[in-house]
């Protein structure tokens, strides 16, 4: 996991920072009598969210960043934001994908407290990818399709920063940043227009038969304790992740998400009965490990499949 912080009235370093953060970049002031800028930034892996505090004007020319990048405004405004032929100005409860990962862009922040979640873009194609050789999934609008998906997607990165990359011993273990990857990419996929093919076509329904499951099961169940993803899910089973969907909701009425999810349960469950309280193992740790990063959340779960908490079973061992 990186954290780190930047504040600075310095205008040069704030560049300086700015290149180094996101993409080489020229800014300006327009309010030259003060150029305070605070960032603070946490990521794992593939995702990093920042929060960026600044009390002046600031025009900026930025290199394309080669990410996916989300702005949740939440002071002030982010006017003549533009990139290929796209213009458009943000203000407080906007939520927008900046700008497409390969393209360049130009606007001004006026006197802006706002959020920058950034993700690298293969995630997407993790989550929503099709066979091998299609193309990877991509964005095709910078704005949410309704008020109710960009509230979700707020909420998602507000419970990212504060349950994930707020608590380091949680955040750096690989299953929880896999997890969390996931779920955000997810999150983007349900909250703006996108080239995902989300319905199987028939091709897809022919495939997703028992043996492609088996198959699909079987790579589950001896990765449970690595990161995964649907496509590496699919990739293995030799079915897209359409036909992969569309086989374990015909055949188990679940997710193969939601499989692996009750898979690493039951590690974890086995963690906790062979765990010794006593040399300092935790409910928190052991959840962790196994890809749960809400400890509370994490303990609805195990009481739901087996009838007792989480810390019952580990002091009873």
């Amino acid at each position: 996991m990186e954290t780190l912080s930047f504040d600075s009235d310095d205008l040069g370093r704030t560049e300086e920072f700015l290149s180094r953060a996101y993409a080489r970049m020229r800014i300006g002031n327009g309010s030259p009598a003060t150029s305070r800028a605070r960032i603070e930034r946490s990521a794992i892996d593939s995702v990093s969210v920042d929060e960026l505090d600044l009390d002046f004007d600031m025009s900026y020319t930025v290199t394309p960043l080669g990410r996916i990048c989300l702005c949740v405004v939440h002071e002030g405004t982010i006017e003549d934001h533009a990139f290929h032929g796209v213009r458009d100005s943000f203000g407080p409860g906007d939520v927008v994908s900046f700008v497409p990962p390969e393209l360049p862009y130009t606007g001004r922040v006026c006197g802006a407290r706002y959020n920058i979640t950034m993700l690298d873009p293969a995630l997407l194609t993790q989550v929503a990818g099709g066979a091998s050789g299609s193309g990877a999934v991509r964005l095709t609008g910078h704005r949410p399709h309704s008020r109710q998906a960009a509230d979700r997607l707020r909420q998602s990165i507000i419970y990212l920063r504060d349950h994930v990359l707020s608590v380091p011993v949680v955040a750096d273990q690989p299953l929880v940043a896999s997890t969390a990857a996931q779920h955000l990419a997810a999150s983007v996929l349900a909250t703006f227009p996108n080239t995902a093919l989300i319905e199987p076509i028939s091709t897809d329904r022919r495939d997703a038969h028992p043996a492609a499951l088996r198959r699909a099961l079987a790579h589950i169940d001896d990765h449970a304790d690595q990161p995964v993803t649907v496509a590496e899910i699919a990739a293995a089973a030799h079915v897209t992740v359409r036909a992969l969907q569309y086989a374990f909701r015909r055949h188990l009425d679940t997710t193969p998400l939601a499989h692996l999810r009750r898979v690493r349960l039951s590690h974890a469950h086995q963690a906790l009965l062979d765990a010794d309280p006593g040399k300092g193992h935790t409910v928190t740790e052991i959840a962790a490990r196994w890809g749960f990063y809400h400890p509370g959340r994490f303990a609805t779960i195990y009481r739901d499949c087996y009838g007792r908490s989480p810390h019952h079973t580990l002091h009873r061992s």
